[in-house]
């Protein structure tokens, strides 16, 4: 694990190919990529967490883009996503998607949560998005475990990102130092089946 500047971050690195895979703490709204990724609700109408700390540092555009959705769409379902303006954030764009909240693991979490990585990446390698960050999604309120959580985010992406050409970087911006440690060990695991 490196430590950049002024010891603010801890970064670990994976190389997929010629792309990159990076985990990290701090903050998602300053993360200056393509686009980054809301942990949503399905109402599209910003909320706690993640959600509410996007809707805050872009402003008033975001929401705006979400209730027009809404009205065509009715909100976004679980395991799906959609995409809006970033506002005011220095990324280009915000991906919403809706993961599952944890009802114990087997009421098909697993495969709604990998969907979330895997739209999410689909949306933004066809609107020519080619760096994106990631929260961990559905691991706060939603009260997903971090580990199982860490696992499946990992491996989806890193699937997801051997298939898709235009997808050069992707990041995962963790809030805590614990989560950090989950998706490093999580990342190492995945390293170590891949030898």
């Amino acid at each position: 694990m490196n430590t950049l500047q002024g010891g603010r971050f801890a970064v670990k690195e994976f190389a997929v190919g010629t792309k990159r895979l990076t985990i990290t703490t701090g903050d998602i709204t300053h993360e200056h990529v393509d686009a980054i990724v809301n942990a949503a609700n399905a109402g599209l109408m910003g909320g706690g967490g993640v959600d509410g700390a996007i809707h805050a540092a872009g402003g008033p555009a975001i929401l705006e883009e979400c209730r027009k959705i809404r009205a065509q769409k009715g909100g976004c379902p679980a395991g799906r996503a959609v995409i809006t303006t970033a506002g005011a954030l220095p990324a280009k764009k915000v991906i919403h998607t809706v993961g599952p909240v944890w009802r114990g693991g087997a009421h098909g979490e697993a495969e709604t949560l990998a969907s979330c990585y895997r739209q999410s990446l689909k949306l933004a390698a066809a609107k020519g998005l080619r760096t994106i960050a990631f929260p961990s999604i559905s691991t706060g309120a939603y009260g997903y475990p971090i580990e199982k959580a860490a696992a499946t985010a990992l491996k989806t992406v890193i699937l997801e990102m051997n298939g898709l050409k235009n997808i050069d970087e992707v990041r995962f911006v963790l809030f805590t130092q614990r989560d950090l440690e989950a998706y490093s060990r999580a990342l190492d695991a995945i390293a170590k089946e891949s030898q």
